[in-house]
């Protein structure tokens, strides 16, 4: 049973998840609720744009997931203390919202459904499922070499590590992002939850087709969004999850790319608007 202390709309209040960690939030809006879930090397300070827009049309709940921004954290992770922190939020909203999730967070989203939690409907944003066997994947030892860099204090290395094998950003791209103080102490500072968003992913990015049973239990609609300018790798995933899930489909947003909910929220809400208004 989760608790929350009340505060003005759009200002920052918590909920305690089943494990007694704090998670903050930021709510705004009103109507039916939605909740925003980040992806890797993110905090909700990423969707703030997007969270006002989605505030016209729905009470958005915009938060960071444990670990992260103001949220507390445990000392042992497993992807279902994240998805208790989903549910404490929705119980906090009245019971039930949609899920709207990005990247690795569209994966957790997905686990928080499949786990049983109420979800009205689901939005996703290029989950990063590799289903292909030409695909490009992350390496077999991601986890074991981003525990060790952390484990040795090199969180600048890790995140560099996780940018360039798995993410594929040219290596002059995290070099720039370097010479941003304020950007690059953030992606750090995040670091340390890296090794989450792996054991939210799993073993799905091994370019097999997706388990259908470790998915059976997501029965709400379920809209895929992918980028037109992103790599076809994304496209392929998200017709292999609409082919395992029952009511879901999939739309290519014309040239976004990875980054569109950061970078270009203005072009991805009202897809996810439209979706929840049907």
């Amino acid at each position: 049973m989760s608790t929350a202390r009340e505060r003005p709309a759009g200002t920052e209040a918590r909920v305690v998840s089943a494990d007694g960690t704090e998670i903050a939030f930021e709510r705004s809006g009103s109507g039916p609720a939605v909740v925003l879930v980040a992806s890797a090397l993110a905090d909700r300070s990423d969707t703030t744009a997007l969270a006002a827009l989605l505030a016209r049309h729905f009470t958005v709940v915009n938060y960071d997931r444990r670990g992260r921004g103001a949220s507390g954290d445990a000392p042992a992770y497993a992807p279902e203390r994240e998805v208790e922190d989903i549910a404490a939020l929705i119980e906090h909203v009245g019971g039930s919202a949609s899920l709207f999730g990005s990247s690795s967070g569209a994966v957790l989203a997905l686990r928080a459904a499949a786990a049983g939690v109420n979800v009205d409907r689901l939005a996703l944003y290029e989950p990063p499922f590799v289903v292909a066997e030409g695909d490009d994947g992350p390496p077999e030892d991601l986890a074991r070499r981003i525990t060790a860099l952390l484990a040795e204090g090199r969180h600048g290395d890790a995140v560099k590590y996780f940018m360039t094998r798995v993410q594929g950003m040219p290596g002059i791209a995290v070099f720039l992002m370097r010479l941003m103080p304020r950007t690059w102490a953030s992606l750090t500072g995040l670091a340390r939850t890296l090794p989450y968003d792996i054991a939210v992913m799993g073993d799905t990015q091994q370019g097999r087709p997706l388990d259908a049973a470790e998915w059976e239990g997501v029965a709400v609609r379920t809209r895929v969004l992918t980028g037109g300018r992103s790599p076809a790798a994304f496209r392929r995933a998200a017709r292999a999850l609409t082919e395992v899930l029952p009511q879901a489909d999939h739309r290519t947003l014309p040239g976004l790319n990875h980054g569109a909910v950061v970078m270009a929220p203005k072009k991805v809400a009202p897809w996810i608007t439209e979706f929840l208004k049907e």
